[in-house]
């Protein structure tokens, strides 16, 4: 018989990566596994190669988390260029079209980025992870061929204008889940009557999760080399995924009984939604409910 291969290290925990331009969030995610010597390991949303900026990186038990971050709020800092359309609504695609701009006055800017702040439709490009008959929209969109798409309700809850330099503009946007900035972009173009696409994209935020603790995948690689076990200090703990939620602390039986996947009566706790439970030694359990009846139910537990 061969030898059985080594699984990995188990460790649990969320990376920050300070995602570089010109990588596949997969790419990233391999790479990053691959320095940790991980044994499980996924991302939280993907960022598009010509995107740069914040992606966490969720290790072991930390990936029963992943949805609540794939759920998250996300925030995003953006480069619009104004008179060109492109295929693929980015600086990578072929150009489709070129128009004049023409004198472009702050205040006529803010009025169309007014029509996008707030509860709005947005159609799901064709170069996306979005599902038709079983295959990704991009796939199709390679093979030159469009479907039938249904516009989805996203939330803008900021969109900010920043500098203005000659045909481009710089948005800072606060959007809910499922928010394509591609499509954004264009829409705002559209209204424009010039068209547009993203030249540059950083994303700032995901959920709780800001820019102030990410790290380089350069960093990264300088530390691998000295000591493996050293990149550990860059993971954070589990239960910041869910910092805003609020806290529960179980006594020793109701803790026995919630392990055995009951919901269980806690004083005080909320009449509803997540909570993060904490067990009577005060370590990290994992994510909870308020049921119908009041009870605290399990949901995600990790393994400690």
């Amino acid at each position: 018989m061969g030898r059985r291969r080594a699984k990995g290290r188990n460790i649990s925990g969320v990376l920050l990566l300070d995602k570089p331009l010109g990588l596949t969030s997969n790419a990233a995610l391999q790479e990053v596994k691959r320095l940790f010597g991980a044994a499980k390991a996924g991302h939280t949303g993907s960022l598009d190669p010509l995107a740069d900026g914040l992606l966490p990186l969720c290790f072991g038990e930390a990936t029963k988390m992943s949805a609540f971050l794939l759920d998250a709020d996300k925030r995003y800092h953006v480069r619009v260029q104004l008179g060109v359309r492109t295929t693929t609504g980015d600086a990578e695609g072929e150009v489709l079209e070129r128009r004049e701009v023409g004198a472009l006055a702050i205040e006529q800017l803010e009025t169309v980025l007014d029509e996008f702040r707030g509860e709005i439709q947005q159609l799901p490009p064709m170069y996306s992870a979005v599902k038709h008959q079983g295959r990704r929209l991009y796939e199709l969109a390679r093979e030159g061929v469009e479907v039938e798409r249904k516009p989805r309700t996203i939330q803008i809850y900021a969109l900010e204008l920043g500098e203005v330099s000659g045909d481009t503009f710089e948005l800072d946007i606060h959007c809910s889940k499922g928010t394509y900035v591609r499509t954004l972009a264009e829409d705002i173009g559209e209204r424009l009557g010039c068209g547009a696409h993203v030249a540059a994209l950083r994303r700032t935020r995901v959920g709780p999760y800001g820019e102030e603790a990410m790290v380089t995948l350069e960093r990264l690689k300088e530390v691998a080399e000295s000591s493996r076990e050293k990149l550990d200090e860059f993971l954070l703990p589990i239960e910041t995924m869910l910092g805003h939620w609020p806290e529960i602390r179980l006594s020793a039986d109701t803790e026995h009984y919630l392990r055995q996947g009951q919901p269980v009566m806690v004083p005080k706790a909320p009449p509803h939604g997540w909570v993060r439970l904490y067990g009577a030694d005060g370590g990290f359990l994992g994510a909870g409910e308020i049921d119908d009846g009041g009870l605290v139910a399990p949901r995600r537990l990790v393994r400690t």
